[in-house]
């Protein structure tokens, strides 16, 4: 009896036990983060795209470079310093940088990214190697808005990948990687230098940049979109400079002169656009409506009606020759009826 007894309490002990577990290894499931420091909850509250296939059938990777004087580009460069909730994108990315949520990336030589645990950056280093004003306070970077040179990045690298994606039967252009460029004046005053700061993997940053809000229109200041949607829809406009090839060379590299590059660009453009057309539409001339084909030929249009002709001359003659058969028998029958009557 007692042994009874005690089973039932050691059940009910491991049922409550069990019970009170439970909630804790949800919450837990809740707070588990990525590698960037985005929580599960986050990641449904601002979702991101859908990441590109490794096994499409097409794609074309292209560097371009984003002049952020341009509108198009603007709304990545204003304002300059914070204003309440509204940042440029290069404070935003900065301030995930210092606070560990973001990993960033070194910008080799060859100007190739590479996101491998030995080429990423180290966040004191880089404040160290750009002459970054920060203090250090309770083991985190304290930066004050005046120091970070956000207004001297005038431009970005970004890496777009075009791919046809057999599985769905769509097109689509995405975003890989983002580097800013720092525009430095030289010694002398004389010009300014471009410094590629470092790239960032755009996967990690995207679920970050839901939560940032840009104007998009001059006009209308209360046209506003996320700057994921900015770079998912494509409203940025970048010259091509580099695009992936086995050389390994860039337009620069292999377009002599100004005008040489830009009809290379203009013919990478073009090749695009018209790989993304002869998808979904075919180049081979069809039959006309009423499904008679033309005939170029003279020759054999004329032979044509020739032989049109004859075959309507040869109906004509069967007709005529038909009724001369029937002709006589008919004749005969009236002249035997006007004979009844006299």
């Amino acid at each position: 009896m007692k042994r009874i007894v005690f089973v039932i309490f050691s059940l009910l002990f491991i049922g409550i036990s069990v019970s009170y577990a439970q909630p804790k290894a949800r919450k837990g499931q809740q707070k588990t983060t990525n590698a960037v420091g985005v929580t599960d909850r986050q990641r449904l509250t601002f979702p991101t795209s859908v990441a590109m296939p490794e096994d499409v059938v097409w794609r074309r990777d292209i560097y371009r470079s984003l002049d952020l004087s341009k509108d198009a580009n603007a709304a990545l460069y204003y304002p300059v310093e914070p204003n309440g909730k509204q940042m440029n994108l290069f404070t935003f990315i900065f301030r995930l940088v210092i606070t560990g949520n973001l990993k960033i990336y070194q910008y080799r030589l060859d100007g190739n990214e590479s996101f491998n645990e030995k080429d990423k950056v180290d966040t004191k280093e880089f404040l160290d190697n750009h002459n970054i004003y920060y203090e250090m306070k309770d083991g985190r970077y304290v930066i004050d808005n005046s120091d970070v040179p956000s207004s001297e990045v005038l431009s970005y690298y970004i890496k777009e990948c075009s791919y046809y994606d057999q599985n769905t039967s769509t097109f689509s252009t995405k975003v890989l990687a983002l580097c800013p460029v720092r525009h430095a004046m030289d010694e002398y005053g004389a010009g300014t230098t471009r410094y590629p700061l470092f790239w960032v993997k755009f996967s990690d940053l995207e679920p970050f940049l839901n939560r940032l809000t840009m104007m998009t229109s001059n006009y209308n200041n209360a046209a506003t979109m996320s700057a994921a949607d900015y770079f998912t829809l494509h409203q940025y406009k970048g010259d091509i400079y580099k695009t992936n090839n086995m050389l390994g060379k860039s337009l620069s590299q292999y377009c002599p002169t100004d005008s040489a590059m830009k009809k290379e660009q203009q013919r990478i453009e073009a090749e695009l656009v018209a790989f993304e057309k002869n998808i979904y539409s075919s180049t081979v001339k069809k039959d006309s409506t009423d499904s008679i084909p033309m005939v170029k030929d003279k020759k054999a249009l004329k032979a044509a009606k020739k032989a049109a002709t004859r075959r309507s001359s040869s109906s004509v003659s069967k007709k005529t020759s038909a009724k001369k058969t029937k002709s006589p028998s008919s004749s005969s029958g009236r002249v035997s009826v006007r004979r009844e009557r006299h």
